[in-house]
């Protein structure tokens, strides 16, 4: 087996390091220090500055301006992103570009890609379902239009926080037929200037301070060539969402943890820096054991979603398995670093509140700990192993 990156997986790294190494991670104002949104969109001088390396375009072929690369790459980009809490949707727009490419018309795709590609189009999916708790494709009804004329479907129902919908030029949401088969809508968002009759967003505010969305369809009509009735698409998107998400926590995990490690060197406490101290040590190595655990799981999922390749369970069953060490990991590892911190942990002038709060967004973004573990067990269920 040979678990190193590849020469064009590694350049993806360097690319991502030297557009996010430079940000602040305290740029916008704290969520701390506000009732509202940090922000009234994403970082567009960031976004740009991603466009301009190609971190927009890593999973889209050469064909429509993309490097072609994979799932790996991808998520080896969004930990050095989260290592500075990178305001930008390159998850979300990633993977629903993937989605658009792999299952998509041809016209939606030459609609799409191009400009995904190059950063004009600012991608998002509603992945949260009605509730956060339910199957998102289950929270809106699709059918298709009985009278003559073209081809269309109608779309009724809510998603809620759905990420960066404000500042998005298209917004991916899955729906239900009715007929047990999940199907995705591409519906232009906030920026794209076009009307959708029937679609309204209302704010909501995550614990990030980011602003988030809650979708309402009432009777959207949606163009055939604008739907991907793929039955495999829905899954596709959902399982690079949650590894993502696996990918953005390690990120973050280890950037707290680096913050701790060098806090606790300089901290001192009966005249020697804390970090000798074998209760600090004992609590660190524990959480090093956890970022450890996260980057294996992370990139088993990774790998089978990249190679296809076939294992006991399906994919999901490896996504499960990281999704799950991420939610508990990064918890930890923010908890612990709190703790060590002290009373300078908690200080609205110093980063470490901000990352706790995007911890606690990754945790439960696409479902908690236990909900992977809910869907892991059906799922031996279904395949048992030996």
């Amino acid at each position: 087996m040979d678990f190193t990156f590849s020469e064009e997986q590694q350049a993806a790294v360097e690319a991502a390091q030297a557009v996010f190494g430079p940000v602040a991670p305290d740029g916008v104002t704290s969520p701390s220090l506000t009732s509202g949104a940090v922000a009234e969109d994403f970082d567009r001088a960031l976004w740009a500055k991603a466009a301009d390396a190609d971190l927009l375009s890593l999973l889209i072929g050469p064909e429509h301006g993309g490097a072609g690369l994979d799932a790996i790459a991808l998520c080896l980009v969004l930990r050095e992103s989260a290592k500075v809490l990178a305001r930008i949707p390159l998850l979300e727009h990633s993977a629903a570009a993937t989605v658009v490419q792999a299952c998509g018309g041809a016209e939606l795709r030459q609609e799409i890609l191009p400009g995904a590609a190059r950063g004009e189009l600012a991608l998002t999916v509603a992945a949260a379902g009605r509730t956060g708790h339910d199957p998102a494709e289950l929270a809106v009804t699709a059918r298709k239009e009985s009278d003559a004329g073209p081809a269309a479907w109608v779309l009724d129902g809510v998603q809620t926080a759905v990420p960066w919908a404000f500042g998005a030029d298209r917004i991916l949401v899955p729906a239900h037929t009715g007929e047990g088969e999940a199907v995705l809508a591409v519906l232009p968002g906030p920026f794209s200037d076009v009307p959708v009759p029937g679609l309204t967003l209302a704010e909501q505010i995550s614990t990030t301070g980011e602003r988030q969305a809650e979708l309402r369809l009432d009777g959207v009509r949606v163009e055939e060539r604008h739907l991907i009735e793929d039955a495999t698409a829905w899954s596709r998107l959902h399982d690079l969402l949650a590894t993502g998400t696996c990918a953005l926590a390690l990120g973050l995990g280890e950037g707290v943890l680096k913050m701790t490690s060098d806090y606790a060197g300089k901290r001192e406490q009966f005249g020697h820096p804390i970090a000798t101290f074998q209760a600090v040590a004992v609590q660190a190595a524990d959480r090093y054991i956890d970022l450890r655990a996260m980057e294996a799981t992370l990139w088993q999922a990774a790998w089978r979603i990249s190679s296809g390749a076939s294992g006991p369970l399906p994919v999901a069953g490896d996504v499960a398995v990281a999704k799950t060490w991420a939610s508990d990991g990064v918890r930890r590892v923010v908890q612990t670093a709190q703790h060590l911190h002290g009373g300078f942990g908690a200080d609205t002038d110093y980063p470490l509140h901000r990352y706790h709060a995007w911890a606690k967004h990754l945790e439960l973004s696409l479902g908690p700990a236990a909900a992977h573990e809910e869907a892991l067990g059906d799922l031996l269920a279904a395949h048992p192993l030996g």
